[in-house]
C-alpha cells in the first residue's frame, strides 16, 4: 500500500506526506474529508478528479479535519491509497431511495461482491440516517462476519446539514460503502470512550426508536434537565458534555448515545441511535485523562501485528473534541505514539463512530468513542 496526504488549509494546497513510489495513476481510492462549506465546491472535485483521474473519490463533511497528529478546522484533508496486490469496490446511496435506514445497509451490503471481501468501510451521512439501523442492515447479510467500520459525516458544532459523496460533488443524504478485497489486505480495528458513569441506573419506558419520552415512567427530558443544572439552558450542544450509557436487555454490552435535539412540547430527547424499551441508562461525565486514555486503548485494539499499519483512519465524535477543546490533539498523540512514524493517519471528527466491538461481533454504532480502522498491505 502506497499513500500521498495532502491539505487544503488557509486556501491552498499543501503537501503532507508521499510514499516516492505512489502512483497516482494506480490510485484506486481516495478520502477526502473536510469542512462542508469547502468540500461542497465543484473545483474541489474536480481538482482531486484530475489529479487522481482513475480513483473512486469519496467525500464527507465533519466537525473537525484529522492529519497526522494534528487536528483542523475548516480544512479538507485528502489521503489517496495505492493498492499493489489488492482491489476495492465502491457503492452508494441515498437515504430516500429505500424504506428506511436499515434498508439503506442491507441494499448497501448485497451490492458488494462477498468472495473475497474483508472489510466494509461506511461512510454516511449524518443527518438524515438512523446509524443505529444503518448497521443493524448491514449486519443482516454478513454471515462471515466481515469487519464493518467507519463513520457519520459532520457538521461542526451544528446540527444543521451534513455532506457526503462517491465520484460527484458533496450533496445531502448519500451513503458510500467501500469494500476492500484480498488475501494480502490485513485490517484491524478498535474503539473505546473513556466516559464515566454517575448516578442512578435508570429504565427506559417510553421510546420510540432514537427518540427518549420517559425514563422510569418519567419525562427524560425533565430529569435529564435536573441533572445539567445550568447546563440545561444550553441544550442541545451542552448534552455532548453528558452522553448516556445504554444497556440494551438481554446483553451485558454498554454503548453510548449522545443527543441530537431536544422537542420541549413533546417534552422528549433525539439521540444518534436507536434506545430501545427496557434498556438501562446511566448519564456519563467527562474525565480528560481517561478520554485520552481511550484514544490509546482504541489504537492498541487496532494494531495488526509486530509490523507497523501502512494506514489509520480515525474517526471520533464531535463530543470528544467540544470536551477537550485545546487538548484535543493529546488523543491523536496517544494512537500515534502506539502507531509509530510510519503508518499514515487520516481521520475526521464526526456524528457517530461504527464498528464492531470486539473482533468477530457485530457492527455496532457508537457515539463519543475514538474509533479506529487500520489498513496494512503486505
Amino acid at each position: 500500500m502506497r499513500i500521498r496526504q495532502h491539505h487544503f488549509v488557509h486556501n491552498g494546497w499543501v503537501n503532507y506526506f508521499a510514499d516516492p513510489n505512489f502512483n497516482a495513476e494506480k490510485c484506486q481510492l481516495v478520502l477526502a474529508f473536510g469542512a462542508p462549506q469547502l468540500i461542497t465546491a465543484p473545483q474541489i472535485y474536480d481538482y482531486l478528479k484530475t489529479g487522481y483521474p482513475n480513483a473512486n473519490i469519496v467525500f464527507a463533511s465533519t466537525s473537525g479535519e484529522i492529519i497526522g497528529s494534528d487536528v483542523y478546522d475548516d480544512s479538507i484533508v485528502v489521503t489517496a491509497i495505492e493498492l499493489e496486490k489488492s482491489t476495492i469496490a465502491c457503492t452508494a446511496t441515498h437515504v430516500n431511495a429505500q424504506a428506511n435506514s436499515a434498508e439503506t445497509g442491507a441494499f448497501l451490503m448485497a451490492q458488494l461482491d462477498k468472495k473475497g471481501l474483508n472489510c466494509v468501510f461506511i461512510i454516511s451521512d449524518g443527518t438524515f440516517i438512523n446509524g443505529s439501523e444503518l448497521v443493524d442492515g448491514f449486519n443482516r447479510d454478513n454471515p462471515d462476519k466481515v469487519p464493518v467500520s467507519g463513520g457519520l459525516a459532520g457538521d461542526a458544532a451544528r446540527f444543521s446539514s451534513t455532506f457526503t459523496s462517491l465520484n460527484a460533488a458533496p450533496t445531502q443524504g448519500n451513503v458510500i460503502a467501500i469494500g476492500f478485497y484480498g488475501d494480502n489486505l490485513h485490517i484491524s480495528h478498535g474503539s473505546s470512550g473513556g466516559w464515566e458513569e454517575f448516578g442512578p441506573q435508570r429504565t427506559i419506558s417510553r421510546s420510540d426508536k432514537n427518540v427518549l419520552f420517559e425514563i422510569d415512567g418519567k419525562s427524560a427530558l425533565d430529569l435529564y434537565k435536573e441533572y445539567l443544572g445550568e447546563y440545561a439552558k444550553e441544550l442541545p450542544g451542552s448534552a455532548l458534555l453528558f452522553p448516556l450509557s445504554l444497556t440494551i436487555e438481554g446483553s451485558d454490552k454498554k454503548l453510548v448515545r449522545t443527543i441530537l435535539s431536544v422537542n420541549e412540547e413533546e417534552k422528549s430527547m433525539t439521540f444518534a441511535g436507536n434506545l430501545p424499551e427496557g434498556s438501562k441508562v446511566r448519564l456519563m461525565k467527562a474525565n480528560f485523562d481517561k478520554l485520552i486514555s481511550a484514544s490509546s486503548s482504541a489504537a492498541t485494539d487496532a494494531v495488526i501485528g509486530p509490523e507497523q499499519a501502512d494506514l489509520a483512519i480515525l474517526i471520533s465524535c464531535v463530543g470528544r473534541k467540544l470536551v477537550l477543546n485545546e487538548r484535543t490533539d493529546e488523543e491523536l498523540m496517544a494512537a500515534k505514539h502506539i502507531f509509530g512514524d510510519k503508518t499514515s493517519m487520516a481521520g475526521f471528527y464526526s456524528y457517530g463512530e461504527l464498528s464492531p466491538l470486539n473482533k468477530g461481533s457485530n457492527c455496532e454504532l457508537h457515539n463519543q468513542t475514538m474509533t479506529i480502522t487500520t489498513f496494512t498491505e503486505r
